[in-house]
């Protein structure tokens, strides 16, 4: 089963890495709870990093950004504000 069957754009893999981190964080939930494309976009551009150290810090980026709630990608995003 596909993880994020609405998209029709390249679909990212979530690395262990990633998936660890977010359990550890206790946001697994606030992960989920975002539109697919949001959660392929953040799996993607961690992914996509070369270096070991450039993918750390997008993840606790996006580690923060959850935990934060109502940023996407350093952009503002209400709907997933934590009111």
């Amino acid at each position: 089963m596909k993880r994020f069957p609405s998209l029709k754009r390249d679909i990212n893999s979530m690395p262990e890495f990633v998936q660890a981190a977010l359990v550890a964080n206790a946001l697994e939930a606030d992960f989920n709870a975002r539109p697919a494309y949001q959660q392929n976009d953040y799996i993607g551009w961690i992914n996509r990093a070369k270096r070991e150290g450039t993918k750390m810090k997008r993840l606790q980026q996006m580690l923060a950004e959850l935990r934060k709630g109502g940023i996407y990608m350093n952009m503002a995003h209400p709907a997933s504000s934590k009111r």
